[in-house]
């Protein structure tokens, strides 16, 4: 008997990044490049400090990084990504980005229900507060600029 194959689902493309607001844009790029390599890494190191400054791109780095990593630690699987320049947005990256997204705007409820689809639901909560901390520290890349959230009554069509 073969073992089973694991799940891709999370990295099936749902969108195009170009689509996303921001932040949302700037957690999957970031994400990407943080799981990319050490030279990767570097890159997005060197790019928030010339973006933030030293001192703001430090916080933002280790963050984010405390973000990343949780995911590794208490993940219900790994989170499958993209490549750094590949103009699809995957599953996982998805549901990543709109959970940093729903914390940063104070969306609590919301997050812990994405979080929960990352960790187990113990984590949860853990992770939406980390998701909060490293959005808020991403706003400045964008300059604090909201994102595009879009809400229709639950009886509109879109298609």
């Amino acid at each position: 008997m073969s073992q089973p194959q694991p799940s891709r689902r999370g990295g099936v493309a749902v969108g195009l990044l170009a689509d996303l607001p921001p932040l949302e844009a700037g957690v999957v790029r970031y994400f990407r490049a943080w799981f990319g390599g050490a030279t990767a890494r570097a890159d997005l190191h060197q790019t928030l400090c010339q973006a933030l400054g030293s001192g703001l791109a430090k916080s933002t780095f280790e963050s984010f990084g405390a973000l990343c990593e949780f995911c590794i630690a208490h993940g219900r699987r790994p989170l499958i990504r993209h490549g750094l320049t590949c103009s699809c947005l995957g599953a996982d990256e998805n549901c990543l980005a709109n959970l940093v997204a729903a914390a940063t705007e104070g969306e609590a409820t919301d997050a812990d229900l994405l979080a929960a689809l990352i960790v187990a639901p113990q984590q949860a909560q853990e992770l939406s507060l980390r998701a909060a901390q490293a959005g808020l520290f991403l706003q400045h890349l964008t300059c604090g600029e909201p994102s595009r959230r879009c809400y229709r009554p639950g009886t509109a069509t879109l298609h």
